[in-house]
């Protein structure tokens, strides 16, 4: 889990080691990457609203965030709210201490009084405290069926950034540099069958990568045509 005080709730929430600035193919988003970067560290906007299609990267983005933000030595907290059916609204408790709060997917409390109230409550707190709040949701703030007034005001009163889809070409390009981070070899024609087969947001992508990363490592073979129908049941 990201940094946090000895007051909040502990979560089984944990900061992936991969899923930094770094790792992220930036393609058409790289002046959004710079800025969440900036913002990551305090230098930039306070009230961060992100938004794109479910699997784009948006995840990812955040919790680099708050990897960027411990670096930094500020403390951070990252809360994926589609699990909020599973929690208490007392999670938000103390969170306007940390100096970057992240939530993660704000469509999934849309309509639900309890956790709207309870976000618009931590926005005002966050906001008293001059600390940054960053929001995810799979579609602008205009956009998103929220019930109460008040917090769609608040989602609109930050900067918007919108986070862009890459295409198929940038998509292999991505996934051959996720592969050699891992220090494996991604044949293009190898890179290319997955994308092919199989569902093309990047999430499933580099899932499936993983898996074949691990299969490649206990067969001891490369990650050829045959051997990714092999282990993929293709």
């Amino acid at each position: 889990m990201s940094q946090s005080s000895p007051t909040q709730l502990s979560l089984p929430v944990y900061l992936p080691d991969d899923e930094t600035f770094t790792s992220f193919y930036a393609a058409a988003n790289c002046e959004l990457i710079d800025q969440l970067q900036s913002i990551a560290q305090g230098k930039g906007d306070n009230n961060v609203f992100l938004w794109g299609e479910p699997k784009c990267g948006r995840t990812h983005l955040l919790h680099a965030a708050c990897a960027a933000a411990n670096e930094a030595q500020r403390r951070s907290f990252y809360l994926p709210l589609a699990i909020h059916s599973s929690l208490s609204v007392a999670v938000f408790e103390d969170l306007e201490q940390c100096d970057l709060v992240c939530l993660d997917d704000i469509h999934s409390i849309c309509g639900n009084p309890l956790w709207e109230e309870a976000v618009f409550d931590l926005y005002n707190r966050v906001a008293e405290q001059g600390h940054t709040l960053i929001v995810s949701g799979n579609a602008g703030p205009a956009s998103l069926p929220i019930a109460l007034p008040d917090l769609r005001s608040r989602l609109s009163w930050g900067v918007a950034y919108q986070l862009h889809p890459l295409d198929d070409e940038q998509k292999l390009a991505a996934l051959t540099r996720r592969a050699e981070a891992r220090g494996l070899s991604l044949p293009e024609d190898a890179g290319r069958f997955l994308l092919n087969r199989l569902n093309r947001d990047m999430r499933t992508l580099f899932d499936v990568l993983d898996k074949l990363d691990k299969a490649s490592m206990v067969h001891q073979r490369r990650l050829t045509i045959p051997f990714i129908k092999e282990t993929l049941l293709l």
